[in-house]
């Protein structure tokens, strides 16, 4: 029995895809473990495997290492906020002596306030604070690369398009790399659906949009205020209105993107993100879900065992067991 069969609505409309027939939503929603891996005509692969962070630091260490071992440039751009990963990162490279001088890291976004200054690297709460305080930070001085080599947003690089720019300088029109881990609404970074200063006619005109400030959508600071800068506990008091991030055309620039699907609240498997990966990987690529981008481009998504598990909604006969 499907999810709709006993009652038909639509979704809310400020959810991403909420125009779809319900028989798409469906279809996405029970896709099945052995149906998830593929590669398209582009070269984006997804692979289901027991926990992407791992890859993600792995890869991460190669790509620092073969930049020191054959002396050449590497640029980056690294979601937030991941501290076990990135310090992970920086004892591995500390523990084999490898420097990371030829390296460039831009942090993918900033919270801002109501009137979009940008949260200082003082900002206990702030994403360019742990970037640099796990990342850059954990590596050991002679093995580091100069501080402005380890970029965030700031007030000086806010302007529409700055930081996209610096970007493209510094990586020879894009990034070597971008790792990415979709949030709730579908957005990479805060690059959120139907936001006002990501409005576009077209796909192609999204995708060329630059790095700003934006006003983030409500499903955005819900999912924030699970997280533990923002006290794990629901306080969406405590999760600023707008914020600074890259835009679509960073993520399509670059050269290749590494995307994570591993998001858990709970070790019983609760999640928010089964439906939302389900959307970008095997829905249509849309701004109505800005992370499915990156299937335009080279990469891969490794999707976690637990975020490939089946599940359901209320269905009709539900028994007590099943709740």
């Amino acid at each position: 029995m499907g999810l709709y069969d006993e009652f038909r609505f639509k979704p809310a409309p400020w959810l991403p895809h909420s125009n779809l027939p319900l028989e798409e939503l469906e279809r996405v929603r029970n896709i099945k473990r052995e149906d998830m891996e593929y590669t398209n005509e582009n070269g984006f692969s997804v692979k289901v495997v027991l926990d992407p962070t791992l890859h993600m630091v792995q890869d991460m260490f190669y790509r620092i290492l073969m930049s020191d071992l054959n002396d050449t440039p590497l640029t980056i751009i690294c979601p937030n906020q991941w501290p076990a990963a990135y310090s992970a990162v920086a004892n591995m490279l500390n523990q084999h002596n490898v420097s990371a001088r030829n390296v460039h890291a831009f942090a993918m976004d900033e919270w801002a306030d109501e009137d979009g200054n940008v949260a200082p690297l003082t900002y206990g709460a702030g994403l360019g604070y742990s970037f640099m305080n796990h990342f850059y930070g954990r590596i050991r001085e002679d093995l580091r690369p100069p501080v402005d080599h380890w970029h965030v947003h700031t007030n000086e690089n806010k302007g529409e398009g700055v930081y996209s720019a610096m970007i493209e300088e510094i990586g020879g029109g894009g990034a070597d790399v971008v790792y990415t881990a979709t949030g709730w609404p579908g957005h990479t970074a805060f690059i959120d659906p139907h936001t006002e200063e990501f409005k576009a006619d077209s796909l192609e005109e999204f995708c060329k949009l630059g790095s700003r400030i934006v006003t983030t959508t409500p499903l955005t600071i819900c999912e924030n205020s699970m997280f533990s800068p923002m006290g794990n506990s629901g306080d969406v008091w405590a999760v600023p209105y707008k914020s600074a991030t890259i835009g679509p055309r960073d993520i399509v620039n670059a050269r290749e993107r590494f995307e994570l699907h591993n998001l858990l609240l709970s070790e019983s498997g609760v999640t928010w993100q089964r439906m939302i990966s389900r959307l970008e990987l095997y829905g249509p690529i849309s701004m109505e879900c800005p992370a499915s981008i990156i299937r335009l481009g080279k990469g891969t998504c490794f999707v976690s065992e637990a975020i490939a598990k089946p599940f359901a909604s209320w269905h009709c006969g539900i028994e007590d067991k099943d709740i």
